[in-house]
C-alpha cells in the first residue's frame, strides 16, 4: 500500500472516466476520498474537478501515491495499456481493483502484470448501468484474497449496494465469468426487446398493446419496459451504449466457444449490434439495437 501516514483519507486513482467510471470517481469524492481521475480524452474527466477530483493527463500522475487503483476501462488491452504507462509510479502493495468487464481470457494478462509490479488484485466487474452507476447501487461481483477484502470494502461500499465475493483467487477468472453469464442474460432481452418492438411494427400491431397483453404477468419484467419506453420515445441517452454491447457480446462468444459451449442468441445478437452499430447508433444507448430490424 502507498504511503499515507499523514491521513487516514483513502487516496483513490480512478482511470477511466467514461459513463460508469465518472459517476463512480464522483461518488467516491463525494464521500470525502481522495480521488485523482485519469481518462485518455481529457475533457471527460474534466467534469469531475467540481466534485472535488483531481484530473490529471497520465495514468503515471493519477496513481503516484495512490492507495488504490481502480480501473474502468473499455477492455483488457485497454486496461494494461493505462496500467503500462501508470507503472513507474505504481508501489508495491498498491490495491488494484479491476473493474471493467474484460472476459477471463484479458484477465490472464493483468493478473501477471499485477504480481510482476507486487500489486493487490481483486478482479470486481460491476452489475448495473449509468443510473445505479450514478445513485451508488451497483453490484460488485469480486474475486480477490481475503487480505484485500476490508480495503476493497471501503470503495466498493460506497459506488456499489452490493459486493458479492465469488472467489479467493482473482487470477482464476470467477468474477469474469460470472460477469459474462449475467450479461448474456442482459444481452439476451436487450435484443429480444428490440426484434419484438421491431417485429409489431412491421405487422402493423401497437408496441403498446403487446406490452399490455404481458403486463403483470410471467412475461413482465422492468428491464423490458424501460427498454422498449426508450425505443418508443427515442429518448436513447446511452447507459450502455451499442458499441460497449457489441464488445461484451464478443466475450461471451469467444469465451464460450473456449468452453466448448454453443451460444446461437449471443451470436444473433452480435450481429443485430453490428448492424446497429454500422447505421450510426454505436454511441446510443444498447436499446438502439432495435434498428438493426430495418434495412437502412
Amino acid at each position: 500500500m502507498a504511503d499515507n501516514n499523514t491521513s487516514d483519507t483513502l487516496s483513490v486513482a480512478v482511470l477511466g472516466t467514461g459513463i460508469m467510471g465518472a459517476a463512480m470517481a464522483r461518488n467516491l469524492a463525494r464521500a470525502g476520498l481522495d480521488v485523482r481521475a485519469w481518462n485518455r480524452t481529457r475533457a471527460r474527466a474534466e467534469p469531475l474537478a467540481a466534485d472535488g477530483a483531481r484530473v490529471t493527463d497520465t495514468p503515471a500522475e493519477a496513481v503516484d501515491g495512490a492507495d488504490v487503483v481502480l480501473t474502468m476501462l473499455l477492455d483488457g488491452p485497454a486496461v494494461l495499456d493505462a496500467m503500462r504507462q501508470a507503472a513507474p509510479h505504481l508501489a508495491a502493495g498498491t490495491l488494484w481493483l479491476q473493474m471493467s468487464t474484460v472476459g477471463p481470457a484479458a484477465l490472464e494478462p493483468l493478473a501477471r502484470f499485477a504480481a510482476e509490479q507486487g500489486l493487490g488484485f481483486v478482479d470486481a466487474p460491476v452489475l448495473g448501468t449509468k443510473a445505479p452507476a450514478e445513485k451508488g447501487q451497483l453490484t460488485v461481483l469480486a474475486a480477490g484474497a481475503p487480505a484485500l477484502r476490508e480495503r476493497a470494502g471501503r470503495v466498493f461500499d460506497i459506488v456499489g449496494g452490493r459486493t458479492r465475493w465469488v472467489g479467493e483467487d482473482a487470477s482464476g477468472g470467477a468474477a469474469s465469468r460470472l460477469k459474462l453469464v449475467v450479461n448474456s442474460w442482459v444481452m439476451t432481452v436487450i435484443s429480444g426487446t428490440g426484434e419484438t418492438l421491431g417485429l409489431a411494427k412491421g405487422l402493423g400491431v401497437d408496441p403498446r398493446e403487446f406490452l399490455g397483453a404481458v403486463a403483470g404477468g410471467s412475461l413482465d419484467m422492468p428491464y423490458l419496459r424501460m427498454k422498449s419506453e426508450m425505443i418508443l420515445s427515442g429518448e436513447l441517452a446511452p447507459s450502455f451504449t451499442v458499441s460497449a454491447a457489441r464488445k461484451d457480446l464478443r466475450l461471451i462468444t469467444e469465451a464460450a466457444e473456449a468452453a466448448g459451449v454453443r451460444t446461437d442468441l449471443a451470436a444473433a445478437a452480435g450481429e443485430r449490434f453490428r448492424r446497429a452499430e454500422e447505421q450510426g447508433h454505436g454511441g446510443e444507448d444498447g436499446a438502439a439495437a432495435y434498428f438493426a430490424s430495418f434495412d437502412g
